[in-house]
């Protein structure tokens, strides 16, 4: 197999993406913008440098590349060069964008190679648990995704990807109600939402909006998807003065645990439970691309999580307690 090509390398996500695919023995090579820091953190693999507003350069680092996993945010800038180096190469493409118009606008593209956005912890699990819980069916009246966080650090890269999606948005909030994302100023509500023991029931941010709205009603006939945050991990997000994620174990993970509660159409409900936000991004965005290139997929050009894989399967594999009921 050619090398799966990973933008972005140097990054806390991309790291945790190099090294699940070195885990799994996948040919592994790095790119990004530095040079220099790719080599230094990287120096023992094939390092393909190469600046996203170079599409010459971006076009020598997926030359001969089986696919490429963009982990380099913010993906306003990042998605539209590379999944276009990727066309032009024939290659998969895969994302972690967590930003909603980034996702939305690579939905809206056409590709004859496969695209899948939003591979990650916020809009991938969302979507795939959804898929899973549905089973056959392919529409429902609304989709809620209960995200309880015990802490969210978030990494220089959440921060500068929330900027972004601040000043596109102008200020101004969004939901997916009515079959359409629509951008409003209604203030933040709370409310309570009773997750699975032990985290029980917490305070959440109603319509704390995240990727899921654009992943799941990308191919779920679905009017309402509405995401909710648990008040702590918003406000952790929020403060200016939030550390970065510390690694407590071996793997390189933080002692933030999660759980990913999906409540559909007011009598189905999935769970999946684990530690790390951004480490789960990692065997997610792997698991795609190896199934991708092995011929395990539903689905064609550009495509969700949920419609391009087969969700149960997918959500077995991964290090996840969960609960499809």
């Amino acid at each position: 197999m050619n090398a799966i090509v990973v933008y972005g390398a140097t990054g806390h996500t991309g790291r945790f993406v190099v090294e699940e695919l070195l885990r799994q023995q996948l040919p592994t090579a790095v790119s990004g913008r530095n040079a220099a820091a790719l080599a230094a953190q990287w120096g023992d693999l094939d390092v393909r440098p190469a600046a996203v507003d170079d599409p010459h350069a971006l076009d020598q680092a997926l030359k001969n590349a089986a696919a490429v996993i963009n982990c380099a945010g913010p993906f306003a800038s990042t998605a539209e060069p590379l999944i276009e180096a990727a066309a032009r190469q024939r290659i998969p493409y895969v994302d972690v964008a967590a930003e909603i118009e980034a996702n939305a606008a690579t939905f809206a593209r056409r590709s004859d190679t496969p695209v899948v956005p939003a591979m990650a912890f916020y809009g991938g699990l969302g979507d795939l648990l959804t898929t899973a819980v549905l089973g056959e069916r392919t529409s429902a009246t609304d989709v809620h995704v209960g995200y309880g966080l015990s802490s969210w650090y978030p990494t220089p890269g959440t921060r500068v990807a929330g900027r972004v999606s601040h000043d596109r948005r102008n200020g101004r909030r969004v939901r997916f109600a009515g079959g359409r994302l629509q951008y409003h100023d209604d203030p933040p509500v709370q409310q309570d939402w009773t997750f699975p023991e032990p985290l029980g029931r917490r305070r959440v941010i109603a319509e704390f909006s995240m990727a899921d709205i654009v992943t799941i009603p990308s191919h779920l006939a679905v009017p309402e998807v509405r995401t909710y945050m648990t008040l702590e991990a918003a406000g952790d997000l929020a403060d200016a003065d939030t550390p970065a994620p510390v690694a407590v174990d071996e793997h390189g993970r933080s002692d933030q645990a999660f759980v990913v509660d999906v409540r559909v159409g007011g009598e189905l409900r999935a769970t999946a439970t684990g530690q790390d936000i951004y480490a789960i991004t990692a065997p997610l965005a792997v698991g795609a691309v190896r199934r991708i290139l092995a011929g395990e997929t539903r689905s064609s050009g550009v495509a969700s999580a949920g419609a391009m894989f087969d969700a149960v399967d997918f959500l077995k594999e991964l290090p996840l307690t969960l609960d499809l009921s």
